[in-house]
C-alpha cells in the first residue's frame, strides 16, 4: 500500500509539471467556454439554463483530454525513455504502476473540476444547489474512466510523435461529434445517430442530465462502463504482446 501511495504521489507531481497539460486541460476549455457564453450569441432560449450546460460541456472537455493526451502520451514518453523497462525490473507489479498512473491522473482530474467550475461561477455566475455541483463533479470524475483507458490504449503506440497526432485527432473528434462543443440537436441526423453510440456524448448527457435536474440514465452509465472494460481489456493484451516480443 506504502508503495502504491508513493508512486500516485510520483505521478501527480510529474502531471502538474507539464505545460502540455495546463494548456489543454485548463487553460483552453476556460477559452472556450468564455467565448460561447460571452462573445458569440448562441440564441439560447435560457441563457441561464445554457451557461451551467456549457460549463459541464468544458469540463468534460477538459478531463477527457486530460485522460486520452496527457496520460497517453506520458506513457509512450516513459517507455521511449526507458523509464517503463526498468520500472519492470523493480517490485512493483505492473498493475500496481498502471493504477497508480491512473488515481494520480483522477486527482488531477479533480483539480480541473474544482478550477472549471470556479471559473463558471466567476465568469457567468452559474449557481447550482450544492448537490448539484457535488454530483456533477462526481460524474465527471467516475465517467472518465473509459477515457484513462482510452490513454492506456494510446500509450501502448511505439513512437510519441504517432501517439500525439492520434490522441489530438481522437480528442477532437469524441469532443465535437459527443455534442461537447455544440449540442448534437443542430447536428445532421446522421451525426446524432452516431453520437448516441460514442462515450464522450453519454459523458457529457450524465452532467447535462444533474444541472437540469435529472439523473444519468442506465444507458449512460452501461456504454461507459463497456467501453471501460474493452479498451482496458484491449490495452492490456496488447502490453503483454510487446513485453513478450
Amino acid at each position: 500500500m506504502k508503495a502504491f501511495q508513493l508512486q500516485c504521489k510520483m505521478e501527480i507531481k510529474r502531471v502538474l509539471r507539464n505545460r502540455y497539460f495546463v494548456f489543454w486541460s485548463l487553460a483552453m476549455p476556460i477559452v472556450f467556454y468564455y467565448i460561447f457564453t460571452k462573445v458569440v450569441d448562441t440564441h439560447a432560449p435560457d441563457p441561464a439554463a445554457w451557461k451551467a450546460h456549457y460549463l459541464m460541456s468544458m469540463t468534460a472537455f477538459s478531463v477527457m483530454g486530460s485522460s486520452i493526451m496527457t496520460l497517453g502520451i506520458r506513457i509512450v514518453q516513459e517507455r521511449a525513455q526507458g523509464w517503463s523497462a526498468f520500472m519492470r525490473l523493480t517490485p512493483l507489479p505492473d498493475s500496481i504502476y498502471l493504477s497508480a498512473r491512473m488515481v494520480g491522473q483522477s486527482v488531477i482530474h479533480v483539480f480541473s473540476i474544482c478550477m472549471i467550475f470556479f471559473a463558471g461561477a466567476i465568469l457567468n455566475r452559474v449557481s447550482l444547489a450544492p448537490a448539484e455541483w457535488a454530483m456533477s463533479g462526481g460524474w465527471i470524475l467516475l465517467g472518465s474512466l473509459p477515457f484513462l483507458s482510452i490513454g492506456t490504449l494510446i500509450g501502448c503506440m511505439k513512437k510519441v510523435e504517432t501517439a500525439a497526432a492520434i490522441s489530438n485527432v481522437l480528442y477532437m473528434l469524441l469532443a465535437v461529434c459527443g455534442g461537447m462543443w455544440m449540442p448534437i440537436e443542430v447536428m445532421p441526423k446522421t451525426m446524432q445517430n452516431i453520437a448516441h453510440w460514442l462515450p464522450s456524448y453519454h459523458f457529457g448527457s450524465g452532467a447535462w442530465e444533474i444541472v437540469q435536474g435529472g439523473m444519468p440514465g442506465w444507458k449512460n452509465i452501461l456504454v461507459l462502463l463497456t467501453y471501460f472494460v474493452v479498451f482496458m481489456l484491449l490495452s492490456k493484451y496488447i502490453q503483454r504482446k510487446q513485453e513478450t516480443v
